[in-house]
Formats: structure tokens, C-alpha cells, sequence
């Protein structure tokens, strides 16, 4: 009886570990900084954030978006989490996307399995209003 215990207690702790061992690939940090003293209500959703590469109409900058992640990630998937925080400070857009401070989108070459477990990236955009 003591030696079922003991092997369920022992396999109780790996499946533990391992599947802390497995969300922890996944982290991704979320930061914005408000620049504005003016008042934009949030968004309803992201949807209603747009993405662009140059802004041709008069807007104002209100604030900024950090993400933190792994560099292996889906760019769509960075922009979603730019894009629902960009909503809740009220902008229209985000622009002038940064890699690490590079100014552009890096494409990696293919890595081992678990080769790119500890590389990580800073994405920070320019959340934008418009007037």
C-alpha cells in the first residue's frame, strides 16, 4: 500500500514539473505607458485598432505598447496584443512598429526544438489618436 502512494505522490510532482516546464515556453508580457493628458474612451475591441505603416491624417501620440515575448512568435499574433491594449487606452492606430530597437521586423532562421526557448524580443509600437 505504502509504495502505491508513493509512486502516485512521485508521479503526481513530475506531471507538475512538466507541464510547468511546457507553459513556461509560452510568457508574454504585456506594457503600456499613457503620454497624454487628454481623455480617449477605450475601444469595444481590438478589431477597431488598425495597423498602419504611415499615418496620413492629424492625430496625436498617446502613449506606447510593449511586448515581451519569445521571437518565435506569429507577428499576427503580437499585433492582436498591441492592438487590444492600444483599445483600451482609447487609440485609433499603432504605428511605428520596433524590434529590439532595430526599427523592423527580424525573420530568424529556423531553430532547434528547444534552441529558442531563451531569446526573447521587445516589440514596442507608438499608440496614436486621431483629431
Amino acid at each position: 500500500m505504502k509504495n502505491w502512494i508513493y509512486i502516485f505522490f512521485l508521479s503526481v510532482i513530475f506531471s507538475t514539473g512538466i507541464s510547468f516546464c511546457a507553459t513556461g515556453c509560452s510568457f508574454k508580457k504585456v506594457d503600456s505607458e499613457e503620454i497624454t493628458m487628454s481623455f480617449y474612451p477605450p475601444k469595444k475591441s481590438a478589431s477597431e485598432v488598425a495597423y498602419l505603416e504611415q499615418v496620413t491624417q492629424p492625430h496625436e501620440l498617446i502613449g506606447y505598447v510593449t511586448v515581451n515575448t519569445e521571437r518565435n512568435q506569429k507577428l499576427t499574433d503580437i499585433l492582436e496584443l498591441m492592438k487590444r491594449e492600444a483599445a483600451i487606452l482609447g487609440g485609433d492606430a499603432i504605428v511605428n512598429i520596433q524590434v529590439n530597437s532595430s526599427g523592423f521586423w527580424k525573420k530568424l532562421p529556423p531553430q532547434q526544438l528547444l534552441g529558442n526557448a531563451y531569446i526573447r524580443a521587445n516589440y514596442k509600437a507608438d499608440i496614436i489618436a486621431y483629431q
